[in-house]
């Protein structure tokens, strides 16, 4: 019996892909690199931010790092109030159903704290989250477990009492490696096939159809 859903943002709650494909891009022109296409940078949605610039960009040297992190964080301080995502169909009314339904709402995401908890406020649906996981509150990130592990210790709940959804692969190897049961959502960033690839117990097409899976 699910007793806990734990949430990825980007591409599962939130249509971010346009602004990180603008920040990924006019990241790289300030940097003097070259263009890269879209597919490469979605390639890395879901992994924290350090990590994705350097499969972005495989020859870089690690000590260029810090200075790719604060030119990408710069140009995001200036697209990000422009911008904010807005919520895929269907997102705040089956949050709501949920959350008068009794069920503990999560988030675990690889962005930034401070702008994940800024879009959640700013897209009205903070309210409905009992506990927010950013990049910079877990040592080990997707696809490991532990953000998920982390999160059923502080309710004390176990694995298979706990869904995990999710846009990409790593959201579903992060839930499985948990031994949570996992949901793919084929409206963000990746694909029913990378899903059911990945291992997903369930792939819906629609965020509502979660009131029909548990």
């Amino acid at each position: 019996m699910t007793k806990l859903i734990v949430f990825d943002f980007d591409g599962t709650l939130g249509d971010t892909l346009e602004l990180i494909l603008k920040c990924n891009h006019e990241t790289r022109r300030r940097m003097g690199a070259p263009e890269i296409p879209d597919s490469a940078i979605i390639a890395t949605i879901g992994i924290p931010l350090r990590d994705g610039l350097r499969v972005m960009n495989p020859g870089v040297l690690e000590e260029d790092i810090p200075l790719w992190f604060r030119t990408y964080r710069e140009v995001f301080a200036e697209y990000e109030p422009q911008m904010v995502p807005a919520l895929f169909p269907g997102v705040k009314e089956t949050l709501s159903a949920l959350h008068s339904r009794g069920f503990i709402l999560t988030v675990a995401s690889s962005r930034e704290t401070d702008s994940l908890k800024s879009f959640l406020e700013r897209m009205g649906i903070a309210p409905y989250f009992d506990y927010v996981l950013g990049a910079e509150d877990v040592v080990n990130a997707k696809p490991n477990p532990e953000p998920v592990l982390k999160t059923l210790e502080q309710f004390g709940v176990i694995g298979p009492e706990c869904l995990v959804v999710g846009d990409m692969p790593v959201d579903i190897q992060m839930g499985l490696g948990a031994g949570a049961v996992t949901c793919g959502v084929t409206f963000g960033n990746s694909s029913r096939e990378a899903l059911e690839a990945a291992g997903a117990n369930y792939v819906i097409d629609s965020f509502d159809k979660l009131l029909s899976i548990i």
